[in-house]
C-alpha cells in the first residue's frame, strides 16, 4: 500500500508510453524474477537434495525483493501540492526497484500454488495447464481488476463525492489508506485471487485519481509509520528465531544456496533483465535510460524481506513439504544476510552511484 501511494510515476493500460517508462520494473518481473526462482530451485535441488516441490518454494519464496528493508534504494514517498503533468521519478533505480518490490510480491504467488499443487499430486501431470490458465493467468488479471474498482471507488467517494459533505474523509486522519488496503486484500482473497497485489493496484490507482493532492503524502506517512513498527517486530522475532532452534536444520548447503542468491543468482539475472532494454529504452523519450551503473545497482538490490516468511508460512499451512526444517532454516539464513549486506551496503552504494551520475 505504501509503495502504490508513494510513485510518482503514472501508469495506465490504455495509454502505451505509460507501460514504456516502467520497462525496467517489467524486465525485472518477468525475466529477472523467474530467473532467480529457477536458479534458487536448481540450487536447492542439486546442492541440498531437496525435493523438486521443496526446491520450487524455496526459489518462489525467496526470489522477489523487498527493497523497503533497504530505505535508501526505495523512493521517498509521493510528491504533491504540484499538477498531475509535472509529476515523474527521476531516479530510475529507485523507481525500478520500488515498483517491483510492489508488484513482484503478487506475482510470485502462482509460483507458490504451482509448488503447493506439486507437492500434492507427487509429480508433474495435467493439472499444469489448470495452473497455467487459473493460477499464472486468471487470479493475476482479475486481482488487477479487484485493485482497479478498489481504488476507483474509494478515491471517487473521497476526492469527488456528489455532495461536498462527504469529503469529510479528507479533514481527518488518514485512515482511508488502511481501509483501501483491508477492502483490496479481502475483495481479492474472498475471491480466491491475489490480495498483495490487489493491494499495490488499489493505491496506485488511488494515488492517479486525484494526484496532486496532500492527502496522499498523509496515507503515506500512515502505512509507512505501521510498517516499520510491524517490519521491526518481525525482524527482532527473525533474530531471536537462532537460539529457539530455527537453525538447527541448516547445512552448508543451504548456506551456499543462501550466498549464491544473494551474491550470483539475483545480481546475473537482474543484469541479463535489464541489458536487454539498454539499446530499446535510449531510443524513446518515454523510455527508462539506464547506465550500467544503474544496471548494476539495481541488479545487485534484490533484498529478502518479510515477503518471504509469508509465503513459507502460507504454503507449509496448505501442504506438507518434504524438509520444511530446512526450507525455514535456509530461509531464514538468507533474510539475515540480505538484511546485513544490502542494509550496510544500501547508503554507500547510492552514494557512489550519485557520484556517477553527477
Amino acid at each position: 500500500m505504501g509503495v502504490g501511494l508513494a510513485l510518482d510515476r503514472r501508469i495506465s493500460l490504455l495509454r502505451l508510453h505509460t507501460l514504456r517508462a516502467w520497462s525496467a520494473s517489467w524486465r525485472l518481473l518477468l525475466v529477472a524474477m523467474p530467473l532467480a526462482i529457477a536458479g534458487v530451485a536448481v540450487a536447492g535441488w542439486g546442492l541440498m537434495g531437496l525435493a523438486p516441490a521443496s526446491a520450487l518454494l524455496l526459489g518462489a519464496a525467496l526470489a522477489p525483493t523487498d527493497p523497503v528493508r533497504a530505505s535508501d534504494v526505495q523512493v521517498a514517498g509521493p510528491t504533491t501540492g504540484g499538477s498531475q503533468a509535472d509529476l515523474d521519478e527521476h531516479d530510475e533505480v529507485r523507481f525500478g526497484l520500488t515498483a517491483e518490490a510492489g508488484l513482484n510480491d503478487g506475482l510470485a504467488f502462482p509460483f507458490v500454488y504451482l509448488a503447493i499443487a506439486w507437492a500434492g499430486a507427487g509429480q508433474l501431470g495435467g493439472w499444469v495447464w489448470h495452473w497455467v490458465w487459473w493460477d499464472l493467468v486468471a487470479r493475476v488479471l482479475i486481482g488487477v481488476v479487484c485493485g482497479i474498482v478498489v481504488g476507483w471507488v474509494l478515491g471517487r467517494l473521497a476526492f469527488r463525492p456528489p455532495k461536498a459533505a462527504l469529503r469529510r474523509v479528507l479533514t481527518g486522519e488518514p485512515i482511508l489508506a488502511l481501509a483501501c488496503l483491508a477492502l483490496a486484500y479481502g475483495t481479492a482473497e474472498a475471491l480466491h485471487r491475489y490480495g498483495f497485489l490487489a493491494v499495490f493496484v488499489s493505491a496506485v490507482t488511488l494515488r492517479w485519481l486525484e494526484a496532486e493532492h496532500e492527502y496522499h503524502q498523509s496515507m503515506h506517512e500512515v502505512t509507512e509509520r505501521m510498517e516499520t513498527l510491524l517490519t521491526l517486530l518481525l525482524l527482532l522475532m527473525l533474530g531471536l528465531s537462532p537460539t529457539n532452534g530455527l537453525m538447527e536444520a541448516l547445512t552448508p548447503a543451504g548456506m551456499a544456496v543462501g550466498l549464491l542468491l544473494v551474491f550470483v543468482v539475483r545480481p546475473l539475472a537482474g543484469w541479463l533483465a535489464l541489458s536487454l532494454s539498454l539499446r530499446s529504452a535510449n531510443e524513446h523519450s518515454a523510455g527508462v535510460r539506464l547506465t550500467r551503473a544503474d544496471m548494476a545497482v539495481m541488479s545487485f538490490f534484490g533484498v529478502r524481506g518479510i515477503g518471504t516468511i509469508y509465503y513459507l508460512a502460507y504454503a507449509t499451512g496448505h501442504q506438507a513439504f518434504a524438509d520444511q526444517e530446512a526450507l525455514w532454516a535456509t530461509a531464514a539464513f538468507t533474510i539475515i544476510l540480505s538484511v546485513l549486506v544490502h542494509g550496510a551496503l544500501s547508503g554507500l552504494v547510492m552514494d557512489w552511484l550519485k557520484r556517477r551520475q553527477a
